[in-house]
């Protein structure tokens, strides 16, 4: 998009008062008068003016997500920037735009750091070509956690010291937030039940992040790209298999259009957060306010995009079955176990890497205070669901 095409930002203005010369005793009543009138107007303007135009100015910045319009994602994107909106009372205003309208959504972080846009919504997972830790904040390893207790792990556990450092080390003029937990990803869609390890070798395969090195242990071949070219590229037959996220997205995006079979459970992205974004030197040069607008937002947000998901996912994934002839099945146990195996080589080999393996330790660490503590307080939750409605959660699905 043009930048003659975006909102312009109104730049404060200030007027100097001029001196008055007092008129001559032969100046007539009304030029007297009116040159009064335009002193008072103008010691008035340099007054009272400057403030009143202070408080009407808007700082716009120009942010894109890296979703599709149709997409759910970009709806949460939408969120997060009415919440700015609306906490800052107009004063600073995010400008939405969906993926490609500037760049496509995996040059988004390169758009950001040149200034080309503002800021922007997407997952840490799409920058680890740059630094495979960049995953470990977007899509860690299955440490027993869920997205929640990532985000805690993010927010309070020493995680955003760690990205700050990331950011550091690589001089990356970024500041940025995780935000909006993500439920564990189905495997993904494909031609037919994956019922074996076996199975995923030699297929053309799309995931991001680590996920890639994942199934790159299975003979997998991985392709990386953003969520609005995996239906055509499996249309086209590039794709034997993909997964984007959940029921929403996946539906909206099309994928029953290209497949009826939907795996449902995997480790290879057990858990994700989102990633809101800034161009450094724009975020600092912002009031102190504002900058933590943006923090508080990314916070508010979180929660608002689960409960919109937990409200919207099941409603979609029904519709998948009953409407668009889906048929999900459960991945077997038997891959689920590979794919831990799977993660135990690739943590191995990328710990390899100082930075990497600080903050995979880091990480481990934290899950086995924390999920032993959960596992150990929770009480199950499949017996109360079969108890109260007579059936198990998997009866709509496939067990293979």
């Amino acid at each position: 998009m043009a930048h003659d095409k975006m909102p312009a930002t109104p730049e404060a203005a200030t007027q100097a008062a001029s001196t008055e010369t007092p008129a001559p005793a032969s100046t007539s009543r009304r030029r007297f008068l009116t040159g009064s009138a335009a002193a008072v107007g103008a010691g008035a303007a340099a007054a009272v003016g400057f403030p009143s135009i202070a408080v009407a100015q808007t700082t716009t910045l120009r942010f894109q997500s890296t979703w599709p319009n149709q997409d759910i994602f970009h709806e949460f994107a939408s969120d997060y920037v009415r919440i700015v909106n609306e906490m800052s009372g107009g004063r600073l205003r995010l400008n939405l735009l969906p993926a490609g309208a500037v760049v496509g959504a995996l040059q988004l972080q390169d758009a950001v750091i040149s200034g080309a846009l503002d800021g922007g919504h997407g997952v840490t997972a799409y920058w680890y070509g740059k630094h495979k830790a960049f995953s470990l904040f977007g899509t860690p390893p299955p440490f027993g956690w869920d997205a929640h207790q990532f985000l805690a792990w993010y927010w309070t556990g020493g995680g955003k010291e760690l990205y700050a450092e990331l950011l550091e080390m690589l001089e990356l003029p970024l500041v940025g937030y995780q935000t909006g937990p993500m439920p564990t990803q189905a495997l993904g869609w494909f031609k037919e039940p994956i019922t074996s390890a076996d199975d995923l070798r030699g297929l053309k395969y799309r995931t991001v992040g680590l996920a890639a090195d994942l199934m790159n242990e299975f003979g997998a071949a991985v392709t990386i790209m953003g969520g609005g070219d995996i239906v055509p590229a499996m249309d086209r037959g590039l794709l034997d298999g993909a997964e984007f996220n959940n029921p929403s997205s996946d539906r909206l995006l099309g994928f029953p259009d290209v497949s009826k079979t939907w795996m449902l459970r995997s480790y290879h992205q057990d858990c994700e957060a989102f990633e809101v974004m800034f161009n450094k030197r724009k975020h600092d040069d912002l009031p102190e306010e504002f900058q933590a607008i943006l923090e508080y937002a990314a916070k508010a947000a979180s929660s608002e995009m689960y409960w919109k998901a937990m409200e919207r996912y099941p409603r979609d994934l029904n519709a998948m079955r009953e409407e668009q002839g889906v048929q999900t099945y459960i991945t077997p146990d038997s891959v689920l176990q590979a794919q831990l195996d799977a993660w135990d080589a690739v943590i191995e080999r990328e710990s390899s890497n100082e930075f990497f393996k600080k903050v995979v330790d880091h990480q481990r660490e934290y899950c086995e205070r924390v999920v032993g503590y959960h596992l150990e307080h929770t009480t199950p939750k499949e017996p109360a669901y079969q108890h109260f409605y007579g059936k198990s959660p998997t009866d709509t699905s496939t067990l293979l």
